[in-house]
């Protein structure tokens, strides 16, 4: 990946303070790319879309506005460049664990949900990404509802 995804790391990150349970740094940056990806979806990137990506990223990994920031900016470029999903869906199946690719699946359809519309095309995106990280139906379908009724209240 990018050169800027490394630099982001090495300046926000300090060596000892990554545990080993936590995903590399191209892999935060394939979910986030997922994530724009949902909001360009229905060709329009709504500001409640760009805030539901910020707040995902932010809470996902725990990072402070400016690192989130720039993450974003990074995932930006790689979506930019990407051909397919699979580049984004191989990293993360890779470092992220079944409850955290679930995690992934919920904050696409929180993104899709963020206008208060959901196009066939933003849940086509996530069953696709939901089938090349091998998320169960039943987790696609659950993860769906909480986002629902998450945008209820």
């Amino acid at each position: 990946m990018l050169k800027r995804i490394q630099t982001f790391f090495d300046e926000y990150m300090a060596a000892g303070s990554r545990s080993a349970e936590e995903p590399d740094a191209a892999a935060r940056c394939a979910a986030a790319a997922l994530l724009l990806e949902m909001a360009h979806m229905d060709d329009t990137m709504a500001p409640l879309e760009q805030a539901a990506i910020f707040n995902a990223v932010r809470e996902c990994f725990e990072l402070s506005p400016q690192q989130t920031q720039e993450l974003i900016a990074c995932a930006q470029e790689e979506r930019e460049q990407a051909t397919d999903y699979h580049q984004f869906t191989s990293l993360i199946a890779a470092n992220f664990d079944a409850a955290q690719r679930a995690t992934l699946i919920e904050l696409l359809w929180q993104v899709a949900y963020a206008d208060q519309v959901l196009c066939k095309h933003e849940e086509y995106l996530v069953r696709k990404v939901a089938n090349l990280l091998h998320v169960p139906h039943s987790v696609f379908i659950s993860t769906k509802l909480r986002a629902m009724d998450s945008r209820q209240d």
